[in-house]
């Protein structure tokens, strides 16, 4: 699993031209499942996820983390992430589960991204047309890759 973390002030996403979902402070978390991902992978990423400091303290230290700024999480699914651009022009991506794999881990990733934060979060829509908007805080925006836990 893959996913792009960015601190924002604020985060919204339209599906499909009209359901809104919106949060204030918090992440928007873009997240790429791979074909041999599994549960591991989940509670490896949600751990580290809730645990990770990136918000500031009263120093300017990033020294917070989502759950102690109280902040609020928007998920979008991004199979993107697991593109390959070696060959050609057109990026390949064989990489990416497919929605049999992918949409079962992807629900699970939901239900304990909110079980360790003690919250609903909001999410896209696997699978459809998304309009994802984002002022990004710092900016701070980082990748975390299950597959280079070590």
């Amino acid at each position: 699993m893959r996913v792009v973390i960015q601190r924002v002030k604020n985060a919204s996403v339209i599906i499909n031209n009209e359901t809104r979902r919106e949060i204030g402070k918090g992440y928007l978390i873009l997240l790429g499942i791979e074909n041999s991902d599994t549960i591991d992978d989940i509670e490896w990423l949600c751990g580290k996820i809730s645990r990770i400091r990136l918000f500031t303290d009263d120093h300017g230290l990033m020294n917070k983390s989502i759950s102690e700024v109280q902040g609020n999480v928007l998920l979008i699914s991004q199979f993107t992430l697991y593109a390959s651009t070696k060959k050609g022009n057109r990026p390949s991506f064989t990489k990416a589960a497919q929605p049999n794999i992918a949409i079962p881990l992807y629900k699970e990733f939901i239900h304990k991204l909110e079980t360790i934060l003690r919250k609903p979060i909001e999410t896209g829509e696997f699978g459809a047309q998304m309009e994802v908007s984002l002022i990004n805080d710092g900016p701070v925006t980082l990748t975390i890759d299950t597959k280079n836990k070590e």
